[in-house]
């Protein structure tokens, strides 16, 4: 695999006065503009910031210490998992944060946050 260095260069708004920047990328695709590679390197830091972003003010992920054994993944793992069923719940018009808070002070909440989604049978 051969690998080279991409220049993009790209103009963000700072209040009414335009600048441009230039980053250095190491990639293996030859092939592709720039204009690709942007777009690729965007929508992954869209995702990452997005997700890792929640998951840290929610759940403090990045103050977390956890290194043996299989501890960090399982943590992880059921991080992501109580933020899906916490943003899933929409009787509260609150933030992740407050609504883990909620769950935790109030066994009721708690069970419509662990149930939303199903029906009774």
């Amino acid at each position: 695999m051969s690998r080279r260095y991409q220049t993009l260069f790209w103009r963000e708004e700072q209040g009414k006065s335009a600048s441009y920047e230039r980053r250095y990328y190491i990639t293996s695709h030859r092939d592709k503009s720039a204009d690709f590679i942007a777009c690729a390197i965007r929508s992954h830091w869209h995702i990452e910031t997005k997700l890792h972003w929640q998951l840290d003010v929610s759940f403090g992920e990045d103050s977390q210490r956890l290194r043996s054994g299989h501890a960090a993944e399982n943590i992880a793992l059921m991080n992501k998992i109580a933020l899906n069923l916490l943003k899933n719940e929409k009787t509260v018009k609150v933030g992740v944060k407050t609504k883990r808070q909620k769950a935790g002070w109030d066994n009721s909440y708690m069970l419509k946050v662990l149930t939303v989604g199903f029906t009774s049978v």
